[in-house]
């Protein structure tokens, strides 16, 4: 009986109120008597309850703190953590060699368009002479880069490239339709605007087809087809 008694103000210790006062002392008596017994054995849970594996492994204090991580970063780690894709790591236009694997010839056709519109502003209708000058130009420069380089370069790289380059020609045939290149000042601009066109596209050629030391080479028959578009923009 005295077991019962004890399982009986177990059972109904939490939340439960116990109308007899004398049943309640006892509660508390047997409550003390038992106080020993459960400091020793500790919290154990009832036989044939169902416990999880968590509840049975030691308790594992937490070491760190909140919002503070434990692993500290030196100032040399952040630094090789930073973004460093910037715009500033990127190399030049003229030096990128994989600039020939991206064939865009839209650009080349709207600089092609854009000479012939500032050739007809100054009373020139030259469009035929600007697109066989293009196509043949390509054509040569297409095989003559084929004998000298290794890997070669396909028709599409050869036009984007010359056709992009060409964007100086432009400037100077629209300057063609403000004032007349009929003198040593014109000469002189279109020899530039040729040097500047033709040493842009070797430099493009040369980078991206390791042909170092062969600029000149290749600079040469640049200015002979933008030397071409040169006279159309100044006789």
């Amino acid at each position: 009986m005295a077991h019962f008694e004890q399982f009986h103000c177990d059972f109904y210790q939490s939340n439960y109120n116990i109308d007899d006062q004398e049943d309640y002392s006892t509660c508390d008596s047997s409550e003390n008597l038992s106080g020993n017994r459960k400091s020793q054995t500790g919290h154990r849970p009832l036989a044939g309850a169902f416990v999880p594996s968590e509840m049975l492994l030691p308790s594992q204090s937490y070491t760190g703190q909140i919002l503070q991580p434990t692993v500290l970063y030196s100032s040399n780690t952040l630094s090789h953590l930073s973004y460093t894709d910037g715009f500033d790591e990127e190399p030049p236009l003229l030096e990128d060699g994989s600039i020939m694997n991206e064939t865009d010839l839209t650009g080349p056709v709207v600089f092609c368009l854009a000479l012939g519109a500032t050739l007809l502003l100054a009373g020139k209708v030259h469009f035929g002479y600007v697109y066989g000058v293009s196509v043949t130009g390509c054509l040569a420069m297409h095989a003559l880069l084929n004998l000298m380089s290794i890997p070669g370069v396909s028709h599409g790289c050869v036009a984007s490239v010359l056709g992009y380059c060409l964007l100086p020609m432009v400037i100077l045939s629209s300057s063609a339709a403000i004032f007349s290149l009929h003198g040593i000042l014109g000469t002189l601009l279109a020899l530039f605007v040729i040097g500047w066109c033709s040493l842009s596209a070797s430099k493009i050629f040369t980078s991206a087809l390791a042909m170092e030391g062969q600029q000149l080479l290749i600079a040469y028959p640049c200015a002979l087809l933008y030397g071409l578009f040169a006279l159309l923009a100044v006789f």
